[in-house]
C-alpha cells in the first residue's frame, strides 16, 4: 500500500479546492487552520480504509499511528461494524430515552459481562467528557463529598467536571476554576496520600496518561492508589478511553494491575468510529445514586440505539480472547521492529509513546514522520514523547511497511 500521491476525486468533497475547504473551516476554528499552515500541515482528511487515510487534495496516503486517541482502534469503516449499522438504519434511530430501550440494555450487559459483572451499572453518553461529567456527579452524590483529585498533565475531556480535573491549560482560556478539585505528579503516592482528605469523593486518572506521553504506573502504584481510596471511603474512577477495549492487549488495562475501580470511563473506540458514544461502568453501590433518582440523569442522545449496535460491534470483536492475542503479538512486533532507534519506547500491548531526549522530540518526530506518510501526534503536555498508536487491526505487511517509514524517518 503506497503512500505516494495519487489522483482524487474531490467530487465526494463539499468544496472542490483545499482553499475553499480551509475558508469554510475558520468558521468552526480559524486558530487550527492558521496552526497548521504554520506547521505545514495541512491535511484535508479524504479518503479512509484500514490503518491509512488520505489527503482529499493531494491524493497522498498516510498510516494512522494516531488513530484519533483510539476512536480508529479497529481501524477506518471497519466492516463489521459498518454492516451493523446499515443493518440497523433500516429499522432504527436514535431512540428515545424516556423509554426502556433493549439495545441500550444489550449494550449495557456487554459492558458489565467485561468487568465479570463487577461492574453491573452503566450509564451511556455520547463523548467521554461528559461520561467523566457524569462521574463525577456520582462520585459526590455517592459519597456525599465534594474533593476530586486527579493528575497533574492529565486529561478527561472539555467539560465542566472533566475539564477541571484536567490540566490548568484547558480551562485557563475560559475563565473556569477548579474548586474541589486537586493534582498529584503521576506515580507519587506520598502526593496522593497527602491530597486525599476527608472531604474527597474521589481519586479520578488515567490508566496510562495518554496526554502525558504515556508514562507506565510504576508496579503496584494503581493497586495502592486503589487500597488508598478503599481505606478512606474514596471512590476511584479510571478513565480508560485510551487505554480500554483491548488497546494493551486485555479489554481494559487496569485487569493486567489487579485493580477493581469504583467505575470506568470508556469512548472513542467504543463507537468502532462509526457513532459516537461512550460508557460509564459502576459498581452496584455506585449505581444506586441513579436507581434512587431515575429521572435525574437522562439525557436525549446518551445511547443512542444506532450508536448502541456499533458498540455491541465494536464488543464483540474486541472481546475476543484471539483478537487480544493479536493485539498483544502486534504491540511486541512494533516494538521489536523499533529497537535500535534514538528513542524509549513505552508500551502494553498497542499503547505505544515514543520518548526522546530533546524537550521537543515528540514534535520533531511529528514532523518528520508526517513528511515519511506516517500520522503521529506528540503527547500535548509532554511534547518530547510521541504518541503512536496504529490500529488493532494492522496487518504484519502494514505494519512491517510503518516500521520501514519510522526508521527511515527516525534513523540516526
Amino acid at each position: 500500500m503506497s503512500v505516494m500521491s495519487a489522483t482524487v476525486d474531490t467530487g465526494h468533497q463539499p468544496y472542490p479546492t483545499r482553499a475553499g475547504a480551509e475558508a469554510a473551516f475558520t468558521r468552526v476554528n480559524r486558530g487550527k487552520v492558521e496552526a497548521f499552515r504554520a506547521l505545514g500541515l495541512e491535511i484535508v482528511l479524504g479518503e479512509r480504509d484500514g490503518s491509512r487515510f488520505r489527503d482529499a487534495y493531494s491524493g497522498r496516503w498516510y498510516w494512522n499511528c494516531h488513530s484519533n486517541g483510539g476512536v480508529f482502534n479497529l481501524g477506518h469503516r471497519n466492516l463489521r461494524v459498518l454492516a451493523a449499522v446499515r443493518g440497523a438504519l433500516d429499522h432504527l434511530d436514535i431512540g428515545n430515552h424516556h423509554l426502556v430501550s433493549g439495545w441500550r440494555g444489550r449494550l449495557a450487559e456487554q459492558l458489565a459481562a467485561t468487568t465479570d459483572d463487577a461492574l453491573p451499572g452503566v450509564i451511556l453518553g455520547v463523548a467521554g467528557s461528559e461520561v467523566v461529567d457524569t462521574a463525577i456527579k456520582l462520585a459526590r452524590g455517592f459519597t456525599g463529598r465534594r474533593g476530586i483529585v486527579s493528575i497533574e498533565g492529565g486529561y478527561h475531556g472539555i467539560t465542566g467536571f472533566a475539564v477541571a480535573a484536567g490540566d490548568p491549560e484547558y480551562r485557563e482560556p475560559f475563565g473556569l476554576g477548579a474548586e474541589g478539585f486537586a493534582q498529584v505528579p503521576w506515580n507519587d503516592l506520598a502526593a496522593m496520600d497527602r491530597a486525599i482528605g476527608d472531604d474527597t469523593a474521589a481519586v479520578l486518572a488515567e490508566s496510562i496518561p495518554a496526554t502525558l506521553g504515556f508514562p507506565m504506573p510504576e508496579p503496584g502504584y494503581l493497586a495502592s492508589v486503589a487500597r488508598r481510596c478503599r481505606e478512606r471511603g474514596v471512590l476511584l474512577i479510571l478513565d480508560e478511553v485510551q487505554t480500554g477495549l483491548g488497546r494493551t492487549g486485555t479489554v481494559w488495562y487496569h485487569q493486567q494491575e489487579d485493580v477493581l475501580p469504583d467505575m470506568i470511563v470508556t469512548g472513542k473506540g467504543l463507537s468502532g468510529g462509526i457513532y459516537p458514544i461512550a460508557a460509564l461502568c459502576t459498581s452496584a453501590p455506585v449505581h444506586e445514586v441513579v436507581d434512587a433518582h431515575p429521572f435525574a440523569h437522562s439525557g436525549t442522545f446518551d445511547g443512542a440505539e444506532i450508536g448502541c449496535v456499533a458498540a455491541s460491534t465494536v464488543l464483540d470483536i474486541v472481546t475476543d480472547p484471539a483478537f487480544l492475542a493479536r493485539v498483544r503479538a502486534l504491540g511486541e512486533r512494533f516494538e521489536t521492529g523499533l529497537a535500535g532507534l534514538p528513542l524509549t519506547v513505552r508500551r502494553r500491548g498497542m499503547t505505544m509513546g515514543l520518548a526522546f531526549d530533546a524537550p521537543d522530540g515528540g514534535m520533531s518526530a511529528a514532523a518528520r514522520l508526517i513528511e515519511a506518510g506516517v500520522f503521529a501526534v506528540w503527547a500535548n503536555n509532554d511534547p518530547s514523547v510521541l504518541q503512536f498508536k496504529p490500529p488493532l487491526t494492522t496487518s504484519d505487511d502494514e505494519a512491517d511497511e510503518i516500521l520501514a517509514a519510522v526508521r527511515s524517518a527516525l534513523a540516526g
